[in-house]
């Protein structure tokens, strides 16, 4: 869950999409009454850096400095939010999460490409690595229009064990937003009676404990053909369908597997999905799928 702390990094290279992500944390910010930590990592690379002399890189960090604090006056001027600053050197990911411990950041929000080519960028060739190794949500960003603030967040549930703690997280960000509807969903690939009885089952527990709590929601059940469309297509799909501004993802689909794991669904719907992508590593290990029964 958030922190008390209220601290959002935002890794920043001044490309457009670090600053489109940028924007998108101002919401955010205000919302939890956060600061927001922009921060730039001169990534070492290949040989080339060994080239660069002492008073090169004194110069070169110089120049970046300039730009952060013109950048961070003018959010403040405009939005009046608290920006902090920081330059770090190595590799970005590493840097990243390194930082985000030191500050005791709440929350890591970025952009992303997701492209995988030579000219992958700064950012979003280390996204999925940043997120692989957060102790907290991270926020990925790839899409260039996104509407301010939150009406719609999409929540994929399977039969995993970390079902509770993704719907109470998904209830606190609805609550944030001043009642952003909760979009429950689920796709099937299999019509095995057994397994569509717990799904449907759990995703009628899911709504009622959500009605419970006063969250506006939907559930609906997707039923997927293989061979045709992956999990994580079906979900951008419903995703688009929905006007969803926000996809809730768990980053490891078995937390006793390993501290490094994605599942790869997600890291489909990381990579593909032009709406912005919460993930989250699960906290709990017992299975806490089972809601209350609420009639």
């Amino acid at each position: 869950m958030i922190q008390s702390t209220n601290k959002i990094l935002v890794p920043i290279d001044f490309s457009e999409q670090s600053l489109i992500a940028l924007e998108q944390s101002y919401n955010l910010a205000k919302e939890y009454k956060a600061e927001i930590s922009l921060l730039y990592v001169i990534e070492e690379v290949g040989m080339l850096i060994k080239f660069f002399s002492k008073e090169q890189h004194d110069t070169m960090k110089k120049d970046i400095q300039k730009q952060l604090d013109k950048l961070a006056a003018d959010i403040t001027k405009k939005h009046k939010i608290t920006i902090n600053t920081f330059i770090a050197k190595g590799a970005v990911y590493e840097k990243i999460n390194e930082v985000a411990e030191l500050i005791n950041a709440s929350m890591i929000v970025m952009g992303t490409n997701g492209e995988q080519g030579l000219k992958k960028k700064f950012i979003g060739s280390n996204a999925l690595r940043v997120i692989r190794e957060s102790k907290i949500p991270v926020i990925t960003i790839k899409g260039k229009a996104h509407r301010n603030g939150c009406k719609n967040i999409v929540l994929p549930l399977d039969l995993s064990k970390e079902t509770r703690e993704k719907v109470s997280y998904a209830i606190e960000l609805s609550r944030l937003f001043g009642g952003a509807v909760i979009r429950v969903v689920s796709v099937l690939f299999t019509t095995d009676e057994f397994v569509v009885n717990r799904i449907t089952r759990q995703l009628g527990q899911v709504k009622a404990f959500l009605e419970k709590e006063n969250v506006e929601c939907t559930a609906e059940i997707i039923k997927g053909i293989k061979g045709e469309e992956t999990l994580a297509e079906n979900i951008l799909e419903y995703a688009i369908k929905v006007d969803g501004d926000l996809i809730m993802v768990m980053t490891q689909q078995e937390v006793d597997f390993t501290h490094y794991f994605i599942g790869s669904s997600a890291q489909e719907i990381i990579n593909n999905s032009k709406i912005p992508v919460l993930s989250i590593r699960p906290s709990v290990k017992k299975d806490t799928t089972a809601f209350p029964n609420p009639y």
